[in-house]
């Protein structure tokens, strides 16, 4: 199949029936709805980041800053699973306004916070509700947009971080430092008004109920639901043991894979792991892609501050053109002359990603301007535009109606935790480098460039591993008779 035409040639119908767009009257208030949601979590994931080193000081919580980050992480993979079988149940329309709502409900519970625990349990609340709506969403694109369209809209969900990434920062670290971090977090619910208000009456229309109405409604499956929660406790405990480089952390190491593995197994689909052709390569590639790209860019800033002398906020800056070129990446993979050689655009983006990682570290080099950091990222996030959406296009082309909520959910359980996963290594390598106790360039210890190189060649070696995973992406072909 293709996502322009019927007859595979790519050429779009012409004439009195050319078929409308994601804007046209019968797409347009579902197409706002959701985007607006895509923007609320992208201005939340910008903003909270910005807002989190001064809530955490201020409720005396430092040791405990990274479990505000992965109690996200670990609660949302769980209710990836559980909202995908959900969706395919009754549809998608229950698991995003109950997201929503946990969502804004953790935002509050952290804001209000008056200890260190309740902030992280708010933070909790909020993977459990970011995890529903994602998924949810995706299978409200495979109900309500034809094939055509879903490479465009997919687009327009990267095109909804743009102005966020950009904005929330600023935003927050004004508020931050005017009125207080607490209000970074009690102010974003109030933006849950719009998306609710576009979003659930057009997702009512068009996406609800289940694929099949006729069909008897299938049950949870229980054992799902249990990986589902192994997969969650595993990469905590990965996580935890991956911040103390002591030996009684290979106590909860080992738990955490013991536990981790086997959901994995369980959840992704069959052959992920061995790239076989079709569904299961694409799965594996969303995770080499956002695991290898997002492990390196978090390292970035700080290689910037500690090594070149930033400021934070000139640091955070310099990535700030990814988000435009992210989108660009994503728009150029929506064109319907592009969708024969979907493929080959793939592999050229994680080639592109490759070369951007393995460049970043270049900066090392106190006679390599600071800007070629920026430029090299720009050109990564351009890679990362075309392959992102494009494992959302094929997904959903390769899933049936009824089967759109689980295969999602093994797509965004891949990029979650190939994400949570390489952070971890890349962490654990970097501290045992000497990383954690650089302080800058003009600290007495001097500068650790060994730590950072530790991080971005290996994450540079994954992009190229999904460059080849990205030649296997066609569905295999049927055997031949005789």
């Amino acid at each position: 199949m293709t996502l322009d035409d019927p007859s595979r040639t790519g050429t779009p119908t012409a004439g009195p029936q050319e078929p409308g767009g994601v804007l046209d009257r019968d797409h347009r208030a579902l197409s706002v709805g959701i985007v607006s949601v895509v923007m609320l979590i992208a201005f939340e994931a910008t903003a909270v980041g910005t807002a989190m080193p001064v809530a955490a000081r201020e409720l005396h919580g430092v040791p405990l800053y990274a479990f505000g980050f992965s109690a996200y992480f670990t609660t949302s993979l769980f209710a990836m699973v559980l909202s995908g079988q959900w969706s395919d149940r009754a549809g998608p329309l229950a698991p995003v306004t109950t997201g929503i709502a946990a969502f804004g409900a953790g935002l509050l519970l952290s804001g209000t916070a008056g200890a260190m625990w309740l902030f992280v349990l708010g933070r909790a609340v909020q993977g459990l509700g970011g995890g529903m709506v994602i998924v949810a969403l995706y299978v409200v694109v495979s109900r309500a947009y034809e094939e055509r369209l879903r490479p465009a809209i997919m687009a327009a969900f990267a095109a909804g971080w743009v102005v966020p990434s950009i904005v929330g920062p600023l935003a927050a670290g004004t508020v931050t430092e005017r009125l207080g971090w607490r209000w970074v977090f009690v102010g974003i619910p109030v933006l849950i008004v719009l998306p609710l208000a576009l979003a659930l009456p057009a997702i009512r229309r068009t996406a609800s109920g289940p694929a099949d109405p006729g069909a008897p409604r299938p049950p949870f499956d229980g054992r799902r639901i249990r990986l589902a929660l192994g997969i969650s406790l595993g990469a905590g405990l990965l996580q935890y043991a991956g911040q103390d480089l002591r030996w009684a952390s290979l106590v909860p190491a080992a738990a955490g894979a013991a536990l981790l593995v086997p959901a994995a197994l369980g959840l992704l689909p069959r052959g992920t792991y061995r790239a076989a052709r079709g569904l299961p390569s694409v799965v594996l590639l969303r995770g080499l892609a956002a695991g290898a790209f997002i492990s390196a860019e978090s390292f970035v800033p700080l290689m910037l501050v500690t090594e070149r002398g930033l400021s934070p906020t000139l640091a955070g800056l310099s990535l700030a053109v990814g988000g435009a070129t992210w989108a660009l990446g994503s728009y150029l993979q929506s064109r319907p002359r592009v969708e024969p050689y979907r493929e080959r655009l793939m592999v050229l983006g994680m080639l592109l990603v490759a070369g951007a990682v393995a460049a970043a570290p270049g900066v090392l080099l106190p006679a390599v301007p600071v800007w070629t950091v920026g430029v090299a990222w720009g050109v990564g996030c351009l890679g990362m535009g075309m392959v992102i959406a494009s494992t959302s296009v094929l997904l959903l082309q390769l899933s049936a109606p009824g089967e759109a909520g689980t295969n999602s959910a093994a797509l965004q359980i891949s990029d979650g935790l190939s994400n949570a996963v390489l952070l971890t290594l890349g962490g654990a390598a970097f501290a045992a480098l000497g990383g954690g106790s650089a302080a800058g360039p003009a600290a007495a210890g001097g500068s650790h460039p060994a730590a950072f190189a530790a991080v971005f060649l290996p994450m540079a070696a994954v992009a190229l591993a999904g460059a080849w995973v990205a030649t296997r992406l066609g569905a295999p072909a049927p055997p031949k008779a005789g």
